[in-house]
């Protein structure tokens, strides 16, 4: 009878021990999903973000919601089941299938991609490997860095072949192997290769290897003449408000960033990822080491800083963004605690790598920023209101009397700028480049962007000198050679 006691308060102990196990998740489960809900509303209520967001840990979903509209002309909501383009997330997707070849001896990460695209050119295919492809380090010029490449190509259908030939074929700006600069040509060309290695389209041997047997049903690649449920619309936002994003023939973006998906399906790819289903450890290793600035194939590895007052506290980051007309993604994964954190937004250039930022700190329990309102908007209405002269002092008022309530970054006069040189406000826009320059004088971006802008204004001394002391800033800032070489070589 003892015995059998013993044994009922045993089972009834480790049942307690399990129960409050299982409420003590819980309630961490409950507490983080308030705080992120609460921080990612702000970001929402303040314009920031319209889409879905996941976010997960091994296994688990703590917080999945959706905000704004798929259509907005229709007013239809976005969901966790909405189809979001996500650009350059694609680049993973496309790393993978290599990587599967690689693994099948099909491809070899360094032979020269003329071994795969004999027609290609033989002068810098048997200089470039596929893992220069992989790691943005090939030195092909990028399709997407063409001065008219949005203005006259992106809304024309090509073949992947007659593309590769037009555009992804350019003379070689650095010796392979020697520099990173981000690539879409380089991802372009690994499709390609990936179709002539496999004999299916890109698109069927994503499905074939990837999107079937994860059970990934709500992705795929996108075209605009299929009828696809629940796709979302792309929206742009200008400083008038928002516009349907511009059609971009998708086509072009091919194995660098033409495909759609959703955060439910996005995180299905992130559990995938632990396991050997689709790869064996020893290749996923491979897929995951950083070469130069911390890229590995098509992902990037970085440092989240979690904490402001001590720049050791952070945490190990792999992930990547993607950008395409109307839509931004971020999928961050959080290796060491198997957290995943999936954003998808269709509002173009959206603060996801903020929202990112402050839901890490709210995973590791550390105190998050609110978000603050862009000043561009401000800055338009007084340049509209009161001219050119205005934008400096209204900058200079809101930086006094509202530090706090808007953002005062580099990025944010940059981003300005540039949207007044879009709409040929010229002598605004060297205004505001000439702001952050004066504000930032450290950064080489600064006065590489006031130069565009005095040079589009036809001020070529003074875009000379900014591009000079941009170059003095950042030695390795090829745009600036390029640009100072071009100047120097006409008379003004």
């Amino acid at each position: 009878m003892k015995t059998l006691i013993t044994k009922i308060v045993l089972q009834f102990a480790i049942a307690c021990a399990i129960a409050t196990v299982i409420t003590t998740t819980h309630v961490y489960a409950d507490s983080k999903k308030f705080q992120i809900e609460s921080l990612v509303q702000q970001y929402a209520d303040a314009g920031q973000f319209a889409g879905s967001i996941l976010v997960a840990k091994k296994g688990q979903v703590i917080f999945k919601k959706s905000y704004g509209l798929a259509n907005m002309e229709w007013e239809v909501a976005n969901t966790p089941v909405t189809k979001f383009r996500i650009g350059s997330l694609t680049k993973q997707f496309t790393s993978m299938l290599i990587m599967q070849l690689v693994q099948e001896d099909k491809i070899k990460l360094n032979a020269m991609i003329t071994e795969y695209l004999p027609q290609y050119r033989k002068d810098t295919g048997d200089k470039v490997t596929v893992h220069h492809l992989l790691t943005h380090t090939s030195g092909i010029p990028s399709y997407t860095g063409l001065p008219s490449f949005f203005k006259d190509v992106s809304r024309t259908y090509f073949s992947v072949d007659d593309f590769t030939k037009d555009y992804c074929s350019g003379t070689l700006e650095f010796e392979p192997g020697s520099t990173f600069k981000y690539n879409n040509s380089g991802y372009f060309l690994l499709g390609n290769i990936i179709e002539k290695v496999t004999g299916d389209t890109y698109e069927t041997a994503l499905k074939k290897r990837i999107f079937d047997p994860l059970g990934m049903v709500n992705s795929g690649y996108d075209t605009s003449n299929t009828i696809l449920k629940e796709r979302a619309s792309g929206y742009q936002k200008s400083l008038d408000g928002l516009n349907n994003a511009a059609f971009l023939d998708m086509s072009l973006p091919f194995a660098a960033g033409s495909l759609y998906s959703t955060v439910e399906d996005l995180y299905l790819w992130d559990r995938a990822l632990y396991t050997e289903k689709l790869l064996n450890n020893k290749n996923k290793t491979i897929m995951f080491t950083p070469f130069l600035n911390g890229y590995a194939y098509g992902w990037g590895l970085e440092d989240i800083k979690i904490d402001k007052n001590d720049q050791a506290d952070k945490v190990v980051s792999i992930g990547h963004s993607g950008g395409i007309n109307g839509f931004h993604a971020l999928i961050t994964r959080l290796i060491t605690d198997e957290y995943v954190i999936v954003q998808l937004n269709n509002t173009g250039g959206a603060s996801l790598n903020a929202i990112r930022n402050g839901i890490t700190k709210v995973l590791y329990g550390k105190p998050f920023d609110i978000p603050k309102k862009s000043m561009a908007t401000t800055l338009y209405k007084s340049l509209k209101q009161d001219g050119v002269t205005s934008i400096v002092s209204t900058y200079n008022r809101l930086k006094e009397n509202s530090f706090e309530e808007y953002q005062f970054t580099e990025n944010q006069l940059n981003n300005f700028g540039y949207q007044l040189l879009q709409r040929n406000k010229l002598l605004a826009a060297v205004e505001v480049m000439k702001l952050n320059a004066i504000e930032y004088p450290e950064s080489g971006n600064a006065y590489d962007s006031l130069g565009e802008v005095y040079l589009a204004n036809g001020q070529k001394k003074l875009a000379l000198a900014s591009y000079e002391k941009s170059l003095e800033l950042e030695p390795e800032n090829a745009n600036a050679k390029k640009v100072i070489e071009q100047l120097k070589s006409t008379p003004f």
